[in-house]
Order: C-alpha cells, then sequence, then structure tokens
C-alpha cells in the first residue's frame, strides 16, 4: 500500500466507524439509556447516559478495527478439498472427535460435575442432536429450512400422546414418534419440491408457524396453550427412579442397592440423549458415504447437473426432509421424556432459529462443527446470568464476533465423501 492511500484508508475507516457509533446512539439511547423506577406508586424516568457513552465507543472501536484490519480479523475458511487427506488435519479431527466423546462418557462420574452441570450438558447434546438432523437439511442437501422446530414438536407430542393415551412407554414410542415426524417432513417436501432459496425458507417458516397454531388452537387433542402434563418418564429396563414404586416394581436404587437419589434420573436421561446423539452421527457420516448421500450433496452444488447426471431431484429432496425430520421427531421424544410437560410455547419460531444457528455457526456440512456451535450457543448465556439483563446482548455479541471471525462457520471444510487417489506418473 502506498502512502497517499494511507490516509484514505484511515478516513475511510472513520466514517465507517461513525456511522457505526451514530446508529448505536439512536438505538440505544431510548432502550438502554432511559429506564423508569416505581416510586411510591408513580413510574418516574431515570437516565443512564454513561452506559450508552460505553456502548457507542465499542461500536466504534470495534467497526474501525473491522475497517482498518479486515484482513487481521479472519482466519481462511478452508482450503483445497484435494489436499484434505493429505495433511494431518483429519487425524487431529478424529483425535479430538475421541477425546469429546470420553469426556462426556466420564462427564457424569467426575468429581466436579453436579446437577447444573449434567442439566447444562443434557441441552446441549439436544441441540447437537438437533443440529446434526437439520444438517442434513441444509448442510448436506442445500435446502434453508426455517421450520424444523414443527419436526420437533411433532415428536414431542407424538411420544406424550402415545405414552399418556395407550400406555407406552419410551422405546415403543420412539420409532412412532420418529416415523410421524418423517412422515411430515414428506408432506412439507411435496409442496415445496420446484421452491429454491428465499421462497423455500418462506414455505417451511410458515409450516412451523402452522404446526404451532393447530398445537394451540385444537384444545381436546393438544391440551392448547395448556399443554400436556403427566408425561411418563423412561425407565432403566422397567426399574423407576422413584423414591417409593408402585406395589409390585422395583426401584432402580432398590434393585441395585443405592441409596436413592434424583441424580441417578439426571444421569440416566443424560447417557439417552448422549447414545441417540451418537447413533445419529454415526448414521449421518454412514449415509454420507452412500449414494443418496453424495445425491444430496450434488444436489447442494448444482441441481442442474444431478438432472443430467440421472439423479432424480424429487426424490432426493424428500429423503433429505424425511431423514432430517426423523431426527428432530428423536429429539422431540426425549424433550418431552425429560420434562414431563409440553406445550406450544416450547416449539417457537426462536427455537428454529437457534438450531439453523448452530449448524450455521458451527460450519453447514461438519458434524464436530455443530458440536462447538452448540456448546457455544448454549453455554454462553449460562455463563451471561450474572449480567442480567445484558445477558443476551452480549450472547448476541458473542453471535457478531463468531460471524465476523469465521464468517463460514467454526468449522467450515466440507469434507469429501470420496477422495481420488492422486494420479501415477507416466499414465495416459
Amino acid at each position: 500500500m502506498t502512502e497517499a492511500a494511507v490516509p484514505t484508508r484511515i478516513a475511510s475507516a472513520m466514517k465507517e466507524a461513525g456511522l457505526a457509533a451514530f446508529v448505536a446512539l439512536v438505538l440505544a439511547m431510548p432502550m438502554v439509556g432511559l429506564y423508569t423506577v416505581d416510586e411510591g406508586g408513580v413510574l418516574v424516568v431515570r437516565t443512564r447516559f454513561d452506559w450508552v457513552l460505553i456502548g457507542v465507543l465499542v461500536v466504534f472501536a470495534g467497526r474501525l478495527a473491522m475497517a482498518y484490519w479486515p484482513a487481521t480479523l479472519r482466519i481462511p475458511a478452508r482450503r483445497d478439498a484435494a489436499h484434505v487427506a493429505a495433511d494431518g488435519h483429519f487425524n487431529i479431527l478424529k483425535f479430538l472427535g475421541i477425546a469429546a466423546i470420553s469426556l462426556a462418557v466420564l462427564l457424569p462420574v467426575l468429581p466436579v460435575t453436579d446437577r447444573y452441570v449434567i442439566d447444562v450438558a443434557t441441552t446441549v447434546l439436544i441441540y447437537v442432536m438437533l443440529g446434526w438432523g437439520l444438517n442434513i437439511v441444509v448442510g448436506l442437501a442445500g435446502l434453508l429450512d426455517l421450520g424444523y422446530v414443527a419436526f420437533y414438536a411433532v415428536g414431542a407430542y407424538s411420544f406424550a400422546l402415545l405414552a399418556r393415551n395407550f400406555g407406552l412407554n419410551f422405546w415403543e414410542c420412539l420409532p412412532l414418534a420418529g416415523a410421524l415426524a418423517a412422515l411430515c417432513g414428506i408432506l412439507l417436501g411435496f409442496p415445496v419440491l420446484r421452491l429454491r432459496g428465499d421462497y423455500l425458507a418462506i414455505v417451511t417458516l410458515g409450516f412451523g408457524e402452522m404446526i404451532r397454531i393447530v398445537l394451540i388452537n385444537w384444545q381436546s387433542f393438544t391440551g392448547g396453550p395448556n399443554g400436556l402434563t403427566s408425561i411418563p418418564r423412561p425407565s432403566f429396563f422397567g426399574l423407576p427412579f422413584t423414591r417409593n414404586p408402585e406395589e409390585g416394581e422395583t426401584a432402580f436404587h432398590q434393585f441395585f442397592g443405592l441409596e436413592f437419589a434424583p441424580y441417578h434420573r439426571l444421569a440416566f436421561l443424560y447417557y439417552l440423549i448422549l447414545a441417540l446423539a451418537l447413533v445419529t452421527n454415526a448414521f449421518t457420516m454412514r449415509i454420507r458415504r452412500l449414494p443418496i448421500g453424495r445425491a444430496w450433496e450434488a444436489l447442494r452444488e448444482d441441481e442442474i447437473a444431478c438432472r443430467a447426471l440421472g439423479i432424480n431431484p424429487t426424490n432426493t429432496k424428500l429423503t433429505a426432509f424425511a431423514i432430517g425430520a426423523m431426527f428432530g421427531g428423536f429429539a422431540g421424544s426425549f424433550f418431552a421424556a425429560r420434562q414431563g410437560f409440553i406445550s406450544p410455547e416450547s416449539f417457537t419460531f426462536i427455537e428454529s432459529a437457534m438450531i439453523l444457528a448452530v449448524v450455521v455457526l458451527g460450519g453447514m456440512g461438519s458434524q464436530i462443527g455443530v458440536v462447538l456451535a452448540a456448546t457455544l450457543l448454549v453455554v454462553l448465556p449460562e455463563l451471561g446470568r450474572e449480567f442480567a439483563e445484558f445477558r443476551m446482548v452480549l450472547f448476541g455479541a458473542a453471535m457478531i464476533a463468531i460471524m465476523i471471525w469465521r464468517p463460514h462457520g467454526l468449522l467450515a471444510r466440507r469434507d469429501p465423501s470420496i477422495v481420488l487417489p492422486p494420479a501415477r506418473r507416466g499414465a495416459a
């Protein structure tokens, strides 16, 4: 860069930073700078302009850094796929995956683990499973789905209704809930076969809202806004986790000669969702290498080329929607069994956005990236509880920082399903 260009670049960066700071000032003044206090039954307006000033300065400094040093804030997102198998990056990821699984298996028995840690870890695994399910649709097949929470809700309500009305246990309800969610995925897939991009996203968003509205208004079947209560809890091969079991039953702690502790049920639920998540990952990694998995990736890259190669886009899209929805139904079944109560408020658009954020932040098509993103999106708000009303502000700022640092996701590499061996010397 020449010396004459430096002042121009500085002036341009200062202009962008000043504009961003002005927008921050306009937005923060009414929302942060003013607040009301109840004094003797009268609302009094108070000010905190010092907070506004700090926020504006932070925005100015951050935007100035982004504008003046853009190259230093980003890391190259990917390298040529032909060299994936030639370096040791795959071995590092494999080692990290094995270490993460080992830590997850040992987590409940570690001395530093308590109920809170297990609850947070269970929530992380639920979002990991949902992220892996949506990753099939968005990351592998390239179909933008904003209504994935609908399949999550179908699985949860299917489990609750089957368990309450027919007396089925968790393992009997689980495949049925997954099948019903997959059926809903196929029903969604048929009307949107010709849609792409934004139009597909709008239709899937509408589908998710339709399911939520049906759950709210069909009171005789779904309980309406009040939801469904008294959902049976899963047991350990017929051994309930209760202090005083019913006559003729043997509780978990009685069978193993242990003192009753609520922690046993929490640890069991944690291992249950861990097993479901690992099965989901193994299934996804296996199906990626099958013809249907390669057809998803081909559809993601170029649908016209798929048709030219004889791939049926209709069947390819429907299988992606169905299999992704099935895993959403499995996660919904576990959610209902864990909570013991479900309502439409648990399946709003915010949940769909959260699941999509897990896939996008992790890197579309990346299994390990989904794990990292789910951990960040669940743990960061927990760490920010001490900041009270600024908790979600910090959470949003962290998400923006991640997307600036890694625009294509934490792990944006799309490992090819098949890597061709290097050509031999002298080959024709």
